[in-house]
């Protein structure tokens, strides 16, 4: 069972992103005069009500809060969801254009196949119609198995599709050998987004479980089963998926690159898992010359051995055929997506569901990225775009470089290493340079279900031809509309799709503070990935390899430690923290991030002639731009599971945990002892 769900498991780092008058004591309610007008900052968006120095994600954005209420079919609101939404104009035209004339695009073309695939997603009638006809051979296949052996041959057959279950497993490079592809195993199998809505007692928790058994029973129904079987099968999920999760690390353990990386050959892990039976598993994969595996979670992959043996085939036939009929949900007559929403609805707190269009949208993105986003980037992206975004990287590069050599607790051994690394960063922007191949895949306007599956096969294809091959450098883990970006640590590569190379983010008619404190803390936040407490693990050349003195590391660490703390403290929601470990990277690359942005814009012509525009001072405009930037509303059910499984903080703390410790932002609003924003100074953090 080798699947994509691998993919990039092995720590891609995700964004999801003074004058006078600034030290007056006044300069605290920054009330703008009558000056120049400037694009890119929302004064309408200020609360003047809210001091900065008080708390300066309200002071930002405080209007803007009030007056954008979180929409029905959403669990939160944003700037990325504002920007994703002007993206989806532009995408949706384009769908509705490509399915309207499918017909009329070359057979196999990119346009053909995409306007296919959405027209079959659209067809709700079709579907309807189809019921379960399409899915019924699957369910069959696992309806047959009888004994052990039979399990596993289906497990092993990549044509089985049957879901997500036990483990993940793919093809990936080898984090000490980055120069090679290596079959990688990692813990999985999971329905439930973390392993402890499974295992802890609290409230929510168990909301979440009866939730969850209401849905599987309800679906073990449409699926023809009567009631008492229907909760008999629900209770072997449950029952299967929690000694799955009692077997799982925590989110905080798989952060550790070398404990999560146990290499073996072939013939220990087919004796430490005698009942995977991955000989097999890797031969009907296309992987039949593996010697060797790199396995994420030993322990976890014993528990799935031991299960697969003693568990009775009969619930691990309910377990394979729940997880196959969730995989494709959105294929199905409308009754499965609608059971699955409200299920969903006690995470996210949605009230509705969003429409199909957009789902679908999202989903032809998920199957055909790079075919879609070829048409994508022909219409929104230019190349002069492209141009002005490398040019502010290489500014951010230049001033990380400043900052590294200045720094004072790092040897000059340690430091040597650390320019290297930065030098080395590969720089991607706005689209690949060689578009993936799609000429294998056959799409038709017969089953959506069909082309579904039809695009898992290609791209579990597409994955495991790259063993045994040089590394493919030219691969995007991002499609490019995608209003995100990422650091590869083994590629040491820090890429920027074409979706957030645009406002609020970037902006060409706007002044350098505007678009320093947008993309530019974003180019900085992906640059800090590479030396955060995982990215700094990896060498030049991408290799998890240790690197730092260790009298360095221990600096480095002691350091972090002080963010870790800042960030425990905080409290989106009464009696919720914020997991100051598991949210570690991603702050620190704020803060570094911010860091640096605003060092390279300190060297910008706006930043040194000190011109106010809109009332604002140029490093005013630089924070304000930053914040504005993660103005969020958000449910408290998105609050709550956020801050049990994302890497990232709550959009509040990711404003204002990194301005706390930075002395120019309390110098640019005049902020004094006392206000809540100005951390003491043996308080403050300062790594770069």
């Amino acid at each position: 069972m080798i699947s994509t769900s691998v993919a990039r498991r092995i720590g891609l780092a995700v964004l999801g992103l003074g004058s006078l008058m600034a030290t007056s004591a006044s300069a605290q309610t920054a009330k703008p005069a009558a000056a120049q007008k400037g694009v890119g900052v929302n004064i309408a968006n200020i609360d003047p009500s809210v001091k900065p120095c008080e708390d300066f994600f309200h002071y930002a954005s405080g209007n803007w809060l009030k007056n954008n209420p979180i929409p029905a079919a959403e669990s939160r609101w944003g700037s990325f969801n504002e920007l994703a939404d002007h993206n989806n104009a532009t995408l949706r035209a384009i769908l509705n254009d490509a399915a309207k004339n499918a017909a009329k695009a070359p057979k196999g073309s990119n346009a053909q196949k995409v306007g296919d695939y959405y027209a079959s997603a659209m067809d709700s009638a079709a579907i309807e119609a189809a019921g379960l006809k399409y899915l019924q051979p699957h369910l069959n296949r696992i309806a047959a198995v009888k004994d052990l052996g039979e399990m596993q041959r289906l497990l092993a057959d990549p044509k089985a599709h049957v879901g997500s279950v036990w483990y993940s497993s793919g093809v990936g490079q080898d984090q000490k050998i980055s120069t090679q592809y290596a079959v990688q195993m990692y813990q999985g199998g999971l329905s439930l987004p973390d392993r402890d809505y499974y295992l802890k007692d609290d409230p929510r928790s168990k909301s979440i479980r009866t939730a969850y058994e209401t849905y599987l029973v309800n679906t073990f129904k449409m699926l023809g089963d009567n009631e008492a079987t229907a909760k008999t099968n629900a209770a072997a999920v449950q029952r299967i998926e929690t000694r799955l999760a009692k077997a799982s690390k925590s989110r905080v353990d798989l952060r550790d690159p070398y404990a999560n990386y146990n290499k073996m050959t072939l013939a220990q892990a087919d004796g430490a898992f005698p009942n995977l039976a991955l000989p097999l598993t890797l031969k009907e994969s296309g992987l039949g010359a593996a010697k060797e595996v790199i396995v994420g979670q030993p322990e976890f992959l014993k528990e799935v051995s031991n299960m697969l043996k003693d568990e009775p085939i009969a619930d691990q036939k309910q377990y394979l055929r729940f997880h196959l009929v969730s995989s494709v949900v959105p294929a199905l007559p409308k009754a499965f997506g609608d059971e699955y929403f409200k299920f969903s609805q006690t995470l996210s707190g949605a009230k509705k569901q969003q429409p199909r269009w957009k789902r679908m949208l999202g989903a032809t993105d998920g199957a055909l990225g790079e075919a879609f986003g070829q048409l994508y980037v022909d219409k929104a992206f230019s190349p002069a775009a492209k141009a002005r975004a490398k040019q502010m990287i290489e500014n951010l590069r230049v001033a990380y470089a400043e900052r590294i050599k200045a720094t004072d607790w790092m040897s000059e051994a340690t430091k040597k290493e650390a320019l290297k690394k930065l030098n080395a960063f590969v720089v991607k922007i706005g689209y690949p340079d060689k578009w993936k191949d799609y000429s294998s895949l056959t799409i038709t306007r017969e089953s959506y279900l069909k082309n579904m599956l039809a695009a898992r096969e290609w791209a579990n294809e597409d994955q495991i031809k790259h063993f045994g091959k040089p590394i493919d450098r030219n691969e995007w883990e991002m499609t490019p509309p995608t209003v995100n970006a990422y650091y590869n640590p083994p590629m040491n590569e820090i890429v920027f799709p074409a979706g957030i190379l645009q406002p609020p983010f970037y902006d060409p008619k706007a002044d350098d503070a505007v678009n320093y404190g947008g993309i530019g803390a974003v180019i900085g936040h992906e640059m800090t990935h590479g030396f955060d407490d995982q990215g700094r693990q990896y060498d030049a050349e991408g290799n998890l390899k240790d690197w730092w003195t260790k009298e360095d590391a221990d600096k480095f660490n002691a350091k972090a430690a002080v963010v870790g703390k800042q960030y425990d403290a905080f409290t989106p929601l009464d009696s919720v923290h914020v997991n100051g470990k598991l949210t570690m990277g991603e702050n620190l690359a704020d803060l570094g991030g911010l860091t640096i942005a605003y060092q390279a814009f300190m060297k910008t012509p706006q930043a040194k002639a000190g011109k106010l525009i809109d009332g604002f001072t140029p490093e005013q405009r630089f924070f304000l731009a930053y914040a504005q930037i993660w103005r969020t509303n958000a449910r408290p059910e998105f609050l709550r599971q956020q801050v049990q499984v994302d890497p990232h903080s709550p959009a509040q703390f990711r404003t204002n945990g990194p301005l706390m410790n930075m002395p120019e932002f309390y110098k640019a609003f005049g902020c004094q002892d006392g206000n809540k924003m100005m951390r003491a100074q043996a308080d403050r953090s300062k790594i770069w």
